[in-house]
């Protein structure tokens, strides 16, 4: 497919589109929801009912597909007049889409299924959308490290990874004999990096803790303490000695690395192969309202995750200039670089080719599986937040109640069928993947079989169990 066929359209095109939109806007368009005929004239393609949009999002790479639909006029294109607008953290970002002050965001995949379960808040949020693939790291403090980095195995003179977490555990004893906790963070309770992070130490022997019905600490009986910290804050809070070490996306692990204050000890992609990064976040009935604006506001996306893969990445050093404007992420170029054009450091002298290390558009990198949202309710289950067992059929009905791949096959066979897009790129699936065996300890995750993942997992709870606050009872 050629780059003009893919991507062109002229700037006139552009210009009318947004301008169409923006006398749309002012129309006197009332926000009552479309009936009968209107209902399906809004679902045919152009058919926009709500031209002028907000999108929330937090300031990290993996935004980039909103930052590009926005700067590269794919949302101008689509009739859209979209303001992106930072937020200060992801629970201020997630009232803001379930009160309506934001259309849309760039959201943790665990937001939308937590707050349709009822964790944490309860509304009807779906993700028609996965925004990326991978993006994340997880960073110790320049003290761990020197702790740990003597018992490493070596390979060409530099750290084999992955390194394990299982290299944690004497520093975690020589902690537990000062009588001092050790402190980790993360940035959400219902976050993947929470979930990476419980994953790697519970794969290490390390227990990160379970919790309990309307505690969010989420400590009994954890050898290694996790708190929640915002993105941007992550590197000032290490440096300050609160936390030893974090899970975050980019750039805040390169940040550490510039700094001089800590070093990635392993990236999430070695945790676990390609997993799911973010999603795009809406409210339920907002898409039923909506239906033409939803679909434009997909084609969009899609159209920016196409672009920042295109070519083996030949747009990343352009989406890197425009990320780092202060209204998007707002680090330093080079710092947003290093991990986002296929190098990844880990410390001073060891950069290493990470070609995958943000995977926008390849690999299907954009369709919502269920198997992705099933496998986020396993961790909920496994640490205590889904405090007592279901079935497997539950864990799918949740997944098909929140994760839309109708509404993401509408907006992408409609861009295949006008040549934007490869119809290649749009997987032939029922919504699940296969049988995943990309997880750094090896046991295979099966989005059909929920219970029998959990309870092959060593640490976590079992079939039966509960958390009370003396700890793990039953099963």
């Amino acid at each position: 497919m050629s780059m003009k066929r893919g991507f062109g359209f002229t700037r006139r095109a552009a210009v009318v589109a947004l301008m169409a939109s923006v006398a749309l806007a002012g129309c006197g368009s009332k926000s009552e929801a479309p009936s009968g005929d209107a209902v399906k004239a809004a679902a045919a393609p152009g058919g926009i009912e709500k031209p002028v949009l907000k999108l929330g999002f937090i300031k990290l790479t993996d935004m980039a597909p909103l930052a590009i639909a926005k700067e590269k006029g794919f949302f101008a294109e689509e009739g859209l007049n979209v303001t992106l607008e930072p937020q200060a953290n992801w629970k201020v970002l997630l009232d803001g889409v379930i009160g309506g002050q934001l259309d849309g965001a760039h959201m943790l995949a665990g937001q939308p299924i937590a707050a349709t379960i009822g964790y944490g808040t309860k509304a009807d949020l779906i993700a028609p959308l996965s925004l990326d693939l991978n993006g994340n790291a997880i960073t110790v403090s320049n003290k761990v490290w020197d702790m740990v980095k003597p018992s490493l195995p070596m390979e060409g003179g530099k750290p084999k990874h992955p390194i394990s977490a299982s290299v944690l555990q004497p520093v975690v004893a020589s902690f537990k004999q000062q009588g001092k906790p050790f402190n980790m963070g993360m940035v959400f309770p219902v976050s993947t990096h929470n979930y990476e992070l419980r994953y790697w130490l519970a794969a290490g022997g390390l227990n990160p803790g379970f919790y309990t019905p309307g505690d969010v600490g989420g400590t009994v009986d954890a050898d290694v303490q996790l708190s929640v910290t915002p993105p941007p804050q992550m590197p000032a809070t290490l440096e300050a000695g609160t936390i030893e070490g974090y899970c975050v996306g980019e750039p805040w692990n390169q940040a550490a690395v510039q700094k001089k204050i800590g070093v990635p000890i392993i990236t999430d992609n070695e945790v676990w192969h390609d997993n799911p990064e973010k999603v795009f976040g809406l409210r339920k009935d907002f898409a039923e309202k909506y239906p033409g604006t939803t679909a434009a506001m997909l084609r969009a996306i899609i159209k920016a995750q196409q672009w920042l893969d295109a070519d083996g990445g030949k747009n990343r050093a352009e989406a890197v200039k425009i990320l780092s404007q202060p209204n998007y992420v707002g680090a330093d170029e080079k710092v947003i670089a290093a991990s986002m054009t296929g190098k990844f450091t880990f410390e001073p002298g060891d950069t290493r080719d990470a070609p995958g290390f943000n995977i926008f558009f390849d690999k299907n990198a954009g369709y919502p599986f269920y198997s992705d949202a099933i496998w986020y309710l396993t961790q909920m289950r496994r640490w205590g937040q889904i405090p007592e067992d279901h079935d497997d059929q539950w864990y799918i009905d949740q997944a098909k109640a929140v994760y839309r791949p109708d509404l993401y096959l509408a907006a992408a066979k409609g861009l295949a069928e006008k040549g934007v897009i490869p119809a290649d790129a749009i997987p032939e699936t029922d919504g699940f993947k296969p049988v995943d065996n990309g997880f750094m300890d090896h046991i295979p995750y099966d989005g059909h079989k929920p219970n029998a993942y959990i309870q092959s997992l060593k640490i976590g709870l079992k079939k039966g169990q509960k958390v009370t606050a003396s700890g793990v009872t039953g099963g």
